[in-house]
Parts: structure tokens; C-alpha cells; sequence
């Protein structure tokens, strides 16, 4: 008689974050138990993952949530010991690079030292837990060779990128000293209707939705010529998952190897609702420029590709539309898309 398989158990930690949402679909829809960590605050933020607790189907009967915080050991080492997730997700951090300059020491304690919390609650749990950590492209910094692959060096601009160097390192080492089938995705800015407000993509479709509605007249953004790899994010949760599916740990740059300027991402947007003068809508305001700048960030994912059989699939068009069509419909404004 065919035994019954066991059903996953996923940790997710920044569960409620864009990435955090979609992974946690992902792992739903192949019949994981999913538990998330999410921060008890003055107000609710488990917005992005609504939807799950709705579903028809009932598949949000098998999503746990539970208080804690990266900076809080005793709590994590709790959830792991309780719950003995086969897979851990680590996506939660301080995750915007302007703002980890303002707050560099809080960006430092979760980010960094959050990663260790983690690690330590898996080594110590005795338990055989996959482990993946999200890295970033930030940590290429003021690039020393372009495209970005797993072999080119470091060179971190940001406390934000220095945080994630250490989780990087920190995980790496781990999986060495420790034998944890622990892995890194270098992940290159993925974006999609989940982003963060204040990050540049959402920040541009969400001003134009309400310029056309009426509520604003100027997008205020930082430096325009900044050039970033942008992917969209439900693939790049997909990419994690796959990493933790093979035999070995490795690390991989996950990434679409086109580049893309903010000043092409404005005029991508602001030409799908038939506006070609978009410099009068925009302001470059200083307050939003880096102390230190990253330029130009282009990923190659050959690796991935090749060992993973991971690969991006939306267009840098495709991810601008998919973008504009949802902050359109929030503003009531569907009929403003021209093409």
C-alpha cells in the first residue's frame, strides 16, 4: 500500500512583504503548511496576503501567522523548535536602500543580525531545515564588472548592502562549518502590483494613476539615471523555491540580464496612458538621491538558468503594463490605458 507523503512545512519571515506574498501562493498551491512571522505593530499590515485568507478553495486553512521579530532570538528559536519547518524562507529586513542610510544601526540589527538569529535557531534546532536567504544585487554596488554573475567581486554602497553582504557571508558559511543546506539568490530589483510605495517602479505607475485622477501634480524621485535589471516577482519567489528543491545548496544570481534606466521606465509608463511630455510630471529631487549612488546594476542568470532550470519570462514592457493596469483600476482610470 502507497504510503501518504508527508505535506511541507515552509517558515516564511517577511511574509508580508511583496516577495512574501507571492511565496507564500506558490508553496500554498503545491500543498505546503505555510507559517509567516509577521511584527506586531500599531496597525495591520497583512494587506498582500488578504487574498490567501479568502480563497474559495480554502487553501488559506493551511497559512499560520505568528508575532515575532528578527530581532528577538528567543521568539524564532521558539517557532522553529515548535513548528520544524522543512524549508525556511528568509526574506524579512530592513529592505529600502535610501532609508537604510537614515537608519543605518536598525538596518544593521535586522537585516544582518537578523540573518544570524535564524541561522543559529536551525543549528540549534538539530533539525535537517533548508534554508534560503535573500540576498541582493545592491551588494555589486559601484559594479567592478558588468554583467553581475556569482564570481564577480562585491563592492556594497549602502548600510543596506553591507547588511545583506554579511546575511550573504554569514550563510555561506553555515552551509559550510555546519553541513545546513543553506542557499543564497542574488536577486536583481523585481517588481510588481505588491511593490512597496515608496520604492522608484511603484512610486512612478502610482503617480501617474493619480496625476490622471486628479489628486497629484508632480512625481518626486531621486537620481533618473540610475539603471537597474528589472524581473517581475511572482517569478522570483518561483526561483527561491527551486533553489531549495536541489540536492546541493548553491548560491545563484537571479536576474533577466536586460538593463533599463528610471527615465525609460517614465517614459514606458507615461506613454501607455498617451503622455509624451512626462519631464513636466517629474521632478528629481534631492532628498531621494543615495549619499553613495549604484549606477548600474545588470545581473547575468546563466547559472540559474542552467543548474535551477529557472528562467524570466516577463518583458521590461510587460512589467510596466502590469504595473500601470493595477494602479489604474485602484483609481478607477482602466479606460486611460491607450494600448
Amino acid at each position: 500500500m502507497r504510503r501518504k507523503q508527508k505535506k511541507k512545512v515552509a517558515l516564511i519571515t517577511g511574509i508580508t512583504g511583496q516577495d512574501g506574498s507571492y511565496l507564500a501562493e506558490l508553496l500554498l498551491s503545491k500543498n505546503y503548511e505555510v507559517h509567516g512571522i509577521i511584527r506586531r505593530s500599531s496597525s495591520f499590515n497583512t494587506s498582500r496576503i488578504t487574498n490567501i485568507f479568502e480563497d474559495p478553495h480554502k487553501i488559506g486553512a493551511r497559512l499560520f501567522l505568528h508575532y515575532g521579530d528578527l530581532s528577538d532570538s528567543n521568539t524564532i528559536n521558539k517557532i522553529v523548535t515548535k513548528y520544524k519547518p522543512d524549508e525556511i524562507y528568509h526574506l524579512g529586513a530592513q529592505s529600502h536602500v535610501r532609508v537604510s542610510f537614515d537608519i543605518p544601526e536598525y538596518t544593521a540589527d535586522i537585516t544582518a543580525l537578523g540573518t544570524l538569529r535564524v541561522l543559529e535557531a536551525i543549528r540549534h534546532s538539530g533539525l535537517p531545515i533548508r534554508f534560503y536567504n535573500a540576498a541582493s544585487s545592491e551588494m555589486y554596488g559601484d559594479v567592478l564588472a558588468t554583467p553581475q554573475n556569482e564570481k564577480t567581486p562585491f563592492n556594497p554602497r549602502s548600510p543596506y548592502a553591507i547588511s545583506k553582504l554579511f546575511s550573504f557571508y554569514l550563510t555561506k558559511n553555515y552551509r559550510e562549518a555546519y553541513g545546513i543546506h543553506a542557499s543564497s539568490g542574488i536577486l536583481f530589483n523585481h517588481e510588481s502590483p505588491r511593490r512597496g510605495e515608496t520604492f522608484v517602479t511603484r512610486k512612478i505607475v502610482r503617480g501617474i494613476a493619480r496625476i490622471l485622477a486628479g489628486k497629484d501634480k508632480k512625481i518626486y524621485l531621486g537620481n533618473l539615471d540610475a539603471k537597474r535589471d528589472w524581473g517581475y516577482a511572482p517569478e522570483y519567489v518561483e526561483a527561491m523555491w527551486l533553489m531549495l528543491q536541489q540536492n546541493k545548496p548553491d548560491d545563484y544570481v537571479i536576474a533577466t540580464g536586460k538593463t533599463h534606466s528610471v527615465r525609460e521606465f517614465l517614459e514606458e509608463a507615461f506613454g501607455l496612458v498617451g503622455i509624451k511630455d512626462w519631464k513636466k510630471y517629474v521632478v528629481a529631487d534631492p532628498r531621494y538621491f543615495r549619499p553613495t549612488e549604484v549606477n548600474i546594476l545588470k545581473g547575468d542568470p546563466r547559472k540559474a538558468i542552467r543548474k535551477i532550470g529557472w528562467k524570466p519570462k516577463t518583458t521590461f514592457k510587460d512589467l510596466v503594463r502590469i504595473m500601470l493596469v493595477e494602479e489604474l483600476k485602484i483609481e478607477g482610470l482602466s479606460d486611460k490605458l491607450i494600448l
